[in-house]
């Protein structure tokens, strides 16, 4: 699809701060409010704003840390649908929070939470490595997040000191 300039400039700045008001953006690419408010409900309607979220570091927030694992799946694709459907079947589990169709020695990539790596473990064993179509899996527990979709979580305040010296 092909967007004009000032759809583009809108998908940027959303993506960069999806709190920016219609109004504010409005301002930043010189079109009227409503103008804007147009063409942001076009991009929704076309599904290519999917969503709105917040970044939220729950490693700082006591009880609510949790596991996060990737597993890396090896999956046989079915003639017609390719890895789709069972990409879809996978999405679907309450657990997993993203699918990827990944180049490379593995075909789908998820990340999956959990309260604990027991219920991790068990999800692969009882939902995921019994479904049909997949051979084989890898999981990887994510032990700590510094960085994710261009969010820093662990910034370390810099020491804004003049070094003197004699």
């Amino acid at each position: 699809m092909k967007f004009t300039e000032k759809e583009v400039e809108i998908l940027e700045l959303l993506e960069n701060d999806c709190r920016l008001s219609a109004e504010q953006i409005a301002k930043m690419i010189e079109l009227t409010e409503d103008e804007t408010k147009q063409l942001i409900k076009n991009l929704e309607d076309q599904r290519i704003i999917v969503d709105y979220t917040a970044q939220i570091n729950w490693g700082k927030v006591d009880g609510h840390e949790g596991v996060k694992a990737m597993i890396d799946v090896k999956v046989q694709p079915k003639r017609g649908v390719g890895f789709d459907e069972i990409a879809s079947r996978i999405y679907r589990f309450k657990e997993v929070k993203s699918v990827y169709l990944m180049s490379g020695a593995y075909d789908l990539s998820i990340i999956i939470e959990g309260k604990s790596m027991s219920e991790i473990a068990q999800f692969v064993s009882d939902k995921l490595s019994t479904l049909d179509s997949v051979l084989s899996t890898t999981t990887h527990f994510i032990l700590k997040k510094y960085k994710h979709d261009g969010t820093i979580f662990e910034q370390e305040d810099e020491d804004k000191r003049i070094v003197v010296s004699p």
